[in-house]
Protein backbone atom coordinates (compact mmCIF):
# COMPACT_ATOMS: atom_id res chain seq x y z
CA UNK A 1 0.00 0.00 0.00
CA UNK A 2 2.62 2.52 1.07
CA UNK A 3 5.41 1.62 -1.36
CA UNK A 4 6.12 3.09 -4.83
CA UNK A 5 4.86 6.55 -3.87
CA UNK A 6 6.86 9.70 -4.51
CA UNK A 7 7.91 11.95 -1.65
CA UNK A 8 5.55 14.87 -2.27
CA UNK A 9 2.07 16.11 -1.34
CA UNK A 10 -0.19 18.12 -3.66
CA UNK A 11 -3.38 20.14 -3.59
CA UNK A 12 -6.15 19.81 -6.16
CA UNK A 13 -8.25 22.45 -7.82
CA UNK A 14 -11.90 21.97 -6.99
CA UNK A 15 -14.71 19.88 -5.52
CA UNK A 16 -13.88 16.76 -7.51
CA UNK A 17 -10.89 15.34 -9.36
CA UNK A 18 -10.52 16.48 -12.94
CA UNK A 19 -9.52 13.91 -15.58
CA UNK A 20 -6.04 15.44 -15.71
CA UNK A 21 -5.66 15.34 -11.93
CA UNK A 22 -6.71 11.71 -11.92
CA UNK A 23 -4.09 10.91 -14.58
CA UNK A 24 -1.52 12.89 -12.58
CA UNK A 25 -2.21 10.95 -9.36
CA UNK A 26 -2.07 7.60 -11.19
CA UNK A 27 1.18 8.49 -12.96
CA UNK A 28 3.16 10.25 -10.21
CA UNK A 29 1.70 8.67 -7.03
CA UNK A 30 2.21 11.44 -4.45
CA UNK A 31 2.62 10.36 -0.82
CA UNK A 32 -0.43 12.45 0.14
CA UNK A 33 -3.01 15.05 -0.91
CA UNK A 34 -3.91 18.25 0.98
CA UNK A 35 -7.41 19.77 1.09
CA UNK A 36 -8.33 23.46 1.08
CA UNK A 37 -11.54 25.47 1.30
CA UNK A 38 -11.75 25.29 -2.52
CA UNK A 39 -12.24 21.52 -2.18
CA UNK A 40 -14.91 21.55 0.53
CA UNK A 41 -18.53 22.50 -0.18
CA UNK A 42 -20.42 19.88 1.83
CA UNK A 43 -19.50 16.84 3.91
CA UNK A 44 -20.98 14.44 1.36
CA UNK A 45 -19.19 16.06 -1.60
CA UNK A 46 -15.83 16.12 0.21
CA UNK A 47 -16.16 12.49 1.28
CA UNK A 48 -16.86 11.58 -2.32
CA UNK A 49 -13.68 13.48 -3.34
CA UNK A 50 -11.44 11.81 -0.74
CA UNK A 51 -12.95 8.39 -1.52
CA UNK A 52 -12.07 8.89 -5.20
CA UNK A 53 -8.46 9.67 -4.22
CA UNK A 54 -8.17 6.68 -1.89
CA UNK A 55 -9.68 4.44 -4.56
CA UNK A 56 -6.85 5.34 -6.98
CA UNK A 57 -4.30 4.12 -4.42
CA UNK A 58 -6.46 1.25 -3.12
CA UNK A 59 -5.62 2.49 0.38
CA UNK A 60 -8.24 3.45 2.96
CA UNK A 61 -5.46 5.06 5.05
CA UNK A 62 -3.99 7.15 2.21
CA UNK A 63 -2.77 10.43 3.76
CA UNK A 64 -5.31 13.24 3.27
CA UNK A 65 -4.14 16.42 4.99
CA UNK A 66 -5.96 19.59 5.97
CA UNK A 67 -5.09 22.86 7.80
CA UNK A 68 -7.91 22.86 10.31
CA UNK A 69 -6.59 24.99 13.18
CA UNK A 70 -9.76 26.84 14.17
CA UNK A 71 -9.94 30.64 14.27
CA UNK A 72 -9.07 32.18 10.89
CA UNK A 73 -7.46 29.00 9.54
CA UNK A 74 -10.69 27.07 9.07
CA UNK A 75 -10.96 25.02 5.88
CA UNK A 76 -14.33 23.73 7.07
CA UNK A 77 -15.94 27.19 7.12
CA UNK A 78 -18.56 26.12 4.53
CA UNK A 79 -19.65 23.49 7.06
CA UNK A 80 -19.03 25.02 10.50
CA UNK A 81 -17.69 28.20 12.14
CA UNK A 82 -14.77 27.96 14.56
CA UNK A 83 -14.02 31.71 14.38
CA UNK A 84 -13.58 32.39 18.09
CA UNK A 85 -11.80 29.13 18.89
CA UNK A 86 -8.26 30.31 18.18
CA UNK A 87 -5.12 28.74 19.60
CA UNK A 88 -4.62 31.97 21.57
CA UNK A 89 -8.04 31.50 23.18
CA UNK A 90 -7.06 27.99 24.34
CA UNK A 91 -3.61 29.16 25.46
CA UNK A 92 -5.25 31.81 27.66
CA UNK A 93 -7.56 29.19 29.14
CA UNK A 94 -4.54 26.99 29.91
CA UNK A 95 -2.93 29.84 31.82
CA UNK A 96 -6.06 30.89 33.71
CA UNK A 97 -8.56 28.01 33.94
CA UNK A 98 -6.92 24.64 33.41
CA UNK A 99 -9.97 22.57 34.40
CA UNK A 100 -12.19 24.45 31.96
CA UNK A 101 -9.49 24.14 29.28
CA UNK A 102 -9.25 20.37 29.64
CA UNK A 103 -12.99 20.01 29.05
CA UNK A 104 -13.40 22.55 26.24
CA UNK A 105 -10.20 21.75 24.36
CA UNK A 106 -10.92 18.03 24.30
CA UNK A 107 -14.46 18.73 23.07
CA UNK A 108 -13.07 21.03 20.37
CA UNK A 109 -10.63 18.36 19.16
CA UNK A 110 -13.20 15.56 19.39
CA UNK A 111 -15.63 17.64 17.28
CA UNK A 112 -12.90 18.62 14.77
CA UNK A 113 -11.75 14.98 14.48
CA UNK A 114 -15.31 13.79 13.94
CA UNK A 115 -15.73 16.26 11.06
CA UNK A 116 -12.34 15.34 9.56
CA UNK A 117 -13.31 11.67 9.57
CA UNK A 118 -16.67 12.46 7.95
CA UNK A 119 -14.87 14.15 5.04
CA UNK A 120 -12.17 11.47 4.86
CA UNK A 121 -9.17 13.48 6.15
CA UNK A 122 -6.71 11.78 8.52
CA UNK A 123 -3.91 14.33 9.14
CA UNK A 124 -4.45 17.79 10.60
CA UNK A 125 -1.54 20.20 10.21
CA UNK A 126 -1.59 21.29 13.87
CA UNK A 127 -0.31 22.25 16.41
CA UNK A 128 1.25 25.61 15.55
CA UNK A 129 4.16 25.73 18.00
CA UNK A 130 5.40 29.19 17.01
CA UNK A 131 5.71 31.64 19.88
CA UNK A 132 3.59 34.80 19.89
CA UNK A 133 6.19 37.57 19.63
CA UNK A 134 5.36 41.25 19.94
CA UNK A 135 6.19 43.21 16.80
CA UNK A 136 6.26 40.14 14.55
CA UNK A 137 4.20 39.51 11.42
CA UNK A 138 0.53 38.84 12.13
CA UNK A 139 0.67 35.72 9.93
CA UNK A 140 1.10 33.73 13.17
CA UNK A 141 -0.66 36.06 15.64
CA UNK A 142 -3.61 34.34 17.35
CA UNK A 143 -2.63 31.07 15.64
CA UNK A 144 -0.03 30.83 18.44
CA UNK A 145 -1.08 29.50 21.84
CA UNK A 146 1.00 32.03 23.75
CA UNK A 147 4.21 34.01 24.10
CA UNK A 148 5.14 31.66 26.96
CA UNK A 149 7.30 28.67 26.05
CA UNK A 150 5.73 26.36 28.65
CA UNK A 151 2.15 27.15 27.55
CA UNK A 152 2.91 26.53 23.87
CA UNK A 153 4.76 23.30 24.61
CA UNK A 154 2.10 21.88 26.94
CA UNK A 155 -0.76 22.87 24.61
CA UNK A 156 1.14 21.24 21.76
CA UNK A 157 1.39 18.00 23.75
CA UNK A 158 -2.36 18.08 24.50
CA UNK A 159 -3.24 18.80 20.88
CA UNK A 160 -1.19 15.87 19.57
CA UNK A 161 -2.47 13.52 22.27
CA UNK A 162 -6.17 14.35 21.75
CA UNK A 163 -5.97 14.07 17.95
CA UNK A 164 -4.11 10.75 18.22
CA UNK A 165 -6.80 9.47 20.59
CA UNK A 166 -9.24 10.28 17.77
CA UNK A 167 -7.07 8.47 15.17
CA UNK A 168 -6.00 11.69 13.42
CA UNK A 169 -2.33 12.40 12.66
CA UNK A 170 -0.77 15.78 13.45
CA UNK A 171 2.06 17.94 12.09
CA UNK A 172 4.05 20.26 14.35
CA UNK A 173 4.77 23.54 12.60
CA UNK A 174 6.64 25.67 11.61
CA UNK A 175 9.79 23.94 12.80
CA UNK A 176 12.17 25.29 14.17
CA UNK A 177 9.97 28.37 14.88
CA UNK A 178 8.27 31.09 12.81
CA UNK A 179 7.38 33.38 15.72
CA UNK A 180 10.21 35.88 15.27
CA UNK A 181 9.45 36.44 11.57
CA UNK A 182 8.70 40.11 10.90
CA UNK A 183 7.18 39.39 7.45
CA UNK A 184 4.73 36.82 6.10
CA UNK A 185 6.61 33.99 4.35
CA UNK A 186 3.70 33.59 1.91
CA UNK A 187 4.90 36.85 0.35
CA UNK A 188 8.45 37.62 1.57
CA UNK A 189 11.50 35.88 3.04
CA UNK A 190 11.65 36.39 6.82
CA UNK A 191 15.14 36.81 8.29
CA UNK A 192 15.74 36.15 11.99
CA UNK A 193 18.89 37.68 13.49
CA UNK A 194 18.76 36.19 17.01
CA UNK A 195 21.77 34.22 18.26
CA UNK A 196 21.76 30.43 18.17
CA UNK A 197 21.92 30.43 21.98
CA UNK A 198 18.74 32.53 22.14
CA UNK A 199 16.94 30.38 19.56
CA UNK A 200 17.82 27.12 21.31
CA UNK A 201 16.54 28.47 24.63
CA UNK A 202 13.33 29.93 23.18
CA UNK A 203 11.82 29.17 19.75
CA UNK A 204 13.58 25.84 19.17
CA UNK A 205 12.91 24.49 22.66
CA UNK A 206 9.13 24.39 22.15
CA UNK A 207 9.50 21.68 19.49
CA UNK A 208 11.40 19.28 21.73
CA UNK A 209 9.98 15.93 22.89
CA UNK A 210 6.87 16.09 20.72
CA UNK A 211 5.22 12.71 20.18
CA UNK A 212 4.32 13.52 16.60
CA UNK A 213 4.84 11.65 13.31
CA UNK A 214 5.36 14.78 11.21
CA UNK A 215 6.90 18.25 11.36
CA UNK A 216 6.57 21.07 8.81
CA UNK A 217 9.44 23.47 8.17
CA UNK A 218 9.19 27.26 8.18
CA UNK A 219 10.49 29.20 5.17
CA UNK A 220 12.58 31.39 7.50
CA UNK A 221 16.28 32.33 7.34
CA UNK A 222 18.07 32.04 10.70
CA UNK A 223 21.01 34.33 9.95
CA UNK A 224 23.26 32.94 12.68
CA UNK A 225 22.92 29.36 11.43
CA UNK A 226 22.69 29.83 7.67
CA UNK A 227 23.18 33.24 6.04
CA UNK A 228 21.27 32.60 2.86
CA UNK A 229 18.91 29.59 3.04
CA UNK A 230 15.51 29.26 4.68
CA UNK A 231 15.09 26.32 7.08
CA UNK A 232 13.44 24.36 4.26
CA UNK A 233 16.57 24.68 2.12
CA UNK A 234 19.19 24.59 4.87
CA UNK A 235 21.14 21.46 5.74
CA UNK A 236 22.50 23.29 8.79
CA UNK A 237 19.04 24.17 10.14
CA UNK A 238 17.70 20.67 9.47
CA UNK A 239 20.72 19.27 11.34
CA UNK A 240 19.61 21.40 14.31
CA UNK A 241 16.07 20.04 13.96
CA UNK A 242 17.42 16.48 13.99
CA UNK A 243 20.14 16.86 16.63
CA UNK A 244 19.44 19.85 18.87
CA UNK A 245 15.62 19.65 18.85
CA UNK A 246 15.83 15.86 18.46
CA UNK A 247 12.97 15.39 15.98
CA UNK A 248 13.34 11.88 14.54
CA UNK A 249 10.25 11.48 12.36
CA UNK A 250 9.13 12.77 8.93
CA UNK A 251 10.03 16.35 8.00
CA UNK A 252 7.72 17.95 5.42
CA UNK A 253 8.50 21.26 3.73
CA UNK A 254 6.02 24.10 3.95
CA UNK A 255 4.34 24.94 0.62
CA UNK A 256 6.95 25.25 -2.15
CA UNK A 257 4.80 27.78 -4.01
CA UNK A 258 5.15 30.40 -1.23
CA UNK A 259 7.03 33.56 -2.24
CA UNK A 260 9.63 33.18 0.52
CA UNK A 261 11.42 30.64 -1.70
CA UNK A 262 13.08 32.51 -4.53
CA UNK A 263 14.25 29.77 -6.90
CA UNK A 264 12.49 28.00 -9.75
CA UNK A 265 10.01 25.28 -8.75
CA UNK A 266 12.53 22.66 -9.87
CA UNK A 267 15.26 24.13 -7.65
CA UNK A 268 12.89 24.75 -4.74
CA UNK A 269 12.02 21.06 -4.86
CA UNK A 270 15.56 19.73 -5.30
CA UNK A 271 17.02 22.02 -2.61
CA UNK A 272 14.41 20.88 -0.05
CA UNK A 273 15.41 17.24 -0.48
CA UNK A 274 19.11 18.07 -0.53
CA UNK A 275 18.77 19.95 2.76
CA UNK A 276 17.11 16.96 4.43
CA UNK A 277 13.34 17.36 4.04
CA UNK A 278 11.77 13.92 3.63
CA UNK A 279 8.64 15.06 1.79
CA UNK A 280 7.79 18.30 -0.03
CA UNK A 281 4.44 20.07 -0.09
CA UNK A 282 2.93 21.90 -3.06
CA UNK A 283 -0.46 23.53 -2.55
CA UNK A 284 -1.64 25.80 -5.39
CA UNK A 285 -2.98 22.97 -7.63
CA UNK A 286 -1.33 24.36 -10.80
CA UNK A 287 -0.77 21.22 -12.82
CA UNK A 288 2.33 22.44 -14.67
CA UNK A 289 4.05 23.22 -11.34
CA UNK A 290 2.82 19.95 -9.81
CA UNK A 291 4.50 18.01 -12.62
CA UNK A 292 7.83 19.76 -11.97
CA UNK A 293 7.58 18.93 -8.26
CA UNK A 294 6.62 15.32 -9.05
CA UNK A 295 9.45 14.80 -11.51
CA UNK A 296 11.99 16.17 -9.03
CA UNK A 297 10.73 14.17 -6.06
CA UNK A 298 12.35 10.80 -5.33
CA UNK A 299 10.46 7.63 -4.54
CA UNK A 300 9.77 7.42 -0.82
CA UNK A 301 12.63 5.99 1.22
CA UNK A 302 12.52 3.01 3.57
CA UNK A 303 12.57 5.61 6.40
CA UNK A 304 9.34 7.21 5.10
CA UNK A 305 7.75 3.78 4.56
CA UNK A 306 8.58 2.76 8.14
CA UNK A 307 7.31 6.02 9.67
CA UNK A 308 4.16 6.02 7.52
CA UNK A 309 3.29 2.50 8.66
CA UNK A 310 3.76 3.63 12.28
CA UNK A 311 1.33 6.49 11.55
CA UNK A 312 -1.16 4.05 9.92
CA UNK A 313 -1.29 2.14 13.22
CA UNK A 314 -3.04 5.04 14.97
CA UNK A 315 -5.65 5.09 12.21
CA UNK A 316 -6.81 1.54 12.70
Amino acid sequence: MIKNKRAFIVGIKSYKLSINEKKFLIKYKPWGVILFLRNIKTIKQTKSLTDSIKKIFKDKNYPILIDQEGGRVNRLSNIISFDNLTSEYFGNLYEKEKIKLNIIYKLFIDKTSHLLKLIGANINTVPVLDLRIKGSSNIIGDRSFSKKINTVSKMGDLCIKYFHMNSIGTIIKHIPGHGLAKVDSHNFTPVVNKSLKYLKKNDFSVFKKKNCFFAMTGHVIYKNIDQSNTATHSKKVINHIRNSIGFKNIIISDDLSMKSLKESMKDNTAKSFKAGCNIVLHCNSKLDEMKIVAENSPLISSFIIKKTSQFYKILS
